[in-house]
């Protein structure tokens, strides 16, 4: 079997080549600007979207088979190892799985124990990787769970959090009349985010979180929460660790918990709309104990470099993301393989084509291309690499993510969500312009999409950052075109989101050549694009130069 996969990964590196070989005419125009081709890319999203790869899944087979078609790859165009001699930086991850059979806990409210079960009412599981933990801690609601001074907004208001289970409420406060645009307007800031609560309460030293799910604040139904915490999850090992218990309670239970506690939910919710917001004991507690598996894994992101030619701005860098993981393989029957064509094979082809073109014609500054890991389990990979970058933050001039490539066909737009909050915006509409599009309009980010994909990981390290989306104007057949893509939200993380050979690949080829055109007008610039002033992730940067 490892010769037939050794063959078949030989083969596929091959044809990507041979597809990729341009005339000897060629040569000389690609060494002005770098030209993305087709054939290269539909050969690698063929190959890493294909059952032999399993699904690309995280501590799996299929995962290993990756980092090591992905580090070929990157040799074989010509990369230069990123990482000292290799091409892979190390990421390891704890699994974890709560195990409900094997835990004694209980929630008991006005005095009484909750029949409460795993699953159908609550989830809950450990955040620092720890398989037991003892509880007797009391229950506090804190509103939203946020502290953002630059809004004038504290739910904490001097408690101590240390040994309490925080109970909160997701998304973040609403806009009034009188102020419009706080937190985001309509759109919804990283305060308000789910990943922000736990990270706010670890820091305060809590025992533990639950978050109140309901279908609209988290924009899921209760089913996206109960699959995935009665799965094994992943976490990052080591590092800053999660509170002893982070889990979600329906509304309903939600409800009964405060109704038993003497209190009511929609009230305190509406209270926790106003600044004077105060937290709030609930007289409830969380005891006994609970119980996990954990496991160790080490996954890889790879990294390859294309050295800069300038001898100064050679030492800063401008890094094209990608993430190589998908679902892998689940169950026992039927179709048993997440291939993640679309998501985000295409992603990390369209990179590898990037790659084979960008070593032709180095720019003044470096490129880095990386594909990280487990972005599937919270983007692990990158918060990975942002926590021990290759290259330091403050000499990184910006990050440009790929994360499902448009497969529909060419459009007259691109997506650049994000990029205005830097300088990146205008040079985005400048590459645009060149290209013959224009850039999709702005609209407000009501599911906190900036915050979902592996561009934030490099924000939050306070550098530009944002993911290059595809656009919506199908230059055939406009409305067929929409159609198409609306239907893949069908396919989204479900085994048929599988690679067709008939797919027009015109626009994932756009979408790439875009990227790379934006990745060498940074690594060309005179100076690496700044945020704009104000933005929080800017205040980063600034704070560590």
């Amino acid at each position: 079997m490892q010769m037939k996969l050794s063959s078949a990964i030989a083969s596929a590196l091959a044809t990507s080549l041979v597809l990729a070989a341009p005339s000897h005419a060629a040569k000389a125009a690609a060494a002005a600007t770098p030209t993305v081709r087709e054939a290269p890319l539909r050969a690698h999203l063929s190959f890493l979207s294909s059952d032999m790869l399993e699904g690309r899944g995280t501590g799996q087979r299929g995962g290993d088979l990756t980092v090591a078609y992905l580090e070929a790859a990157a040799m074989t165009a010509g990369l230069k190892p990123a990482n000292g001699a290799s091409f892979r930086q190390s990421v390891k991850i704890a699994g974890v799985k709560s195990a409900p059979q094997d835990s004694k806990v209980v929630l008991e409210a006005g005095g009484k124990a909750q029949s409460l079960a795993f699953g159908k009412d609550w989830v809950w599981g450990p955040g620092d990787a720890q398989a037991a933990h003892a509880m007797d801690a009391e229950l506090v609601f804190v509103g939203y769970g946020i502290t953002a001074p630059e809004q004038g907004w504290d739910d904490y208001k001097g408690l101590d959090a240390k040994g309490k289970i925080l109970v909160m409420m997701v998304n973040d406060p609403m806009p009034t009349a009188a102020e419009p645009d706080r937190f985001g307007g309509k759109g919804l800031t990283y305060y308000g985010r789910w990943t922000y609560k736990f990270e706010e309460a670890a820091r305060r030293g809590a025992a533990g979180v639950l978050l109140i799910h309901t279908d609209a604040s988290a924009s899921y139904g209760w089913s996206v929460v109960q699959n995935s915490w009665m799965a094994e999850r992943f976490q990052l090992a080591g590092g800053k660790s999660g509170a002893g218990m982070e889990g979600w309670m329906t509304e309903s239970t939600a409800r009964g918990v405060f109704a038993a506690s003497g209190q009511d939910l929609d009230k305190l919710r509406a209270a926790a709309e106003s600044r004077d917001f105060k937290p709030v004991a609930l007289g409830a507690k969380v005891k006994g104990e609970t119980r996990a598996e954990i496991r160790m894994i080490d996954q890889f992101n790879v990294a390859g470099l294309v050295p800069g030619t300038d001898p100064k701005l050679k030492d800063e860098v401008v890094i094209y993301t990608a993430h190589w993981d998908h679902l892998g393989k689940q169950g026992s029957t039927g179709d048993t393989i997440y291939n993640g064509a679309v998501d985000n094979a295409s992603g990390s082809a369209g990179l590898l084509a990037m790659a084979q073109e960008a070593v032709k014609a180095p720019a003044k500054r470096s490129q880095m291309f990386l594909w990280v890991a487990a972005e599937e389990q919270g983007l692990l990979g990158s918060a990975a690499y942002a926590a021990s970058p290759l290259w330091p933050a403050a000499k990184t001039a910006a990050n440009l993510n790929l994360d499902s490539l448009n497969f529909v066909g060419a459009t007259n737009d691109i997506g650049t969500k994000g990029s205005e909050r830097t300088e990146l915006g205008a040079m985005a509409e400048a590459v645009a312009k060149s290209m013959g599009m224009k850039v999709a309009p702005a609209t407000p980010d009501l599911a906190g999409g900036y915050f979902r994909s592996d561009h934030f990981s490099f924000a939050k390290s306070g550098i530009p950052a944002f993911s290059v989306g595809g656009g919506s104007e199908y230059t055939k057949d406009a409305e067929a075109g929409k159609v198409k893509a609306k239907a893949y939200g069908q396919r989204y993380h479900q085994v048929s989101d599988e690679y067709d050979a008939s797919w027009d690949l015109s626009g994932m080829v756009q979408q790439a050549q875009f990227t790379l055109n934006l990745g060498r007008a940074i690594a060309n610039a005179a100076k690496m694009p700044a945020w704009k002033a104000g933005d929080a992730f800017g205040k980063i940067r600034a704070g560590a130069q």
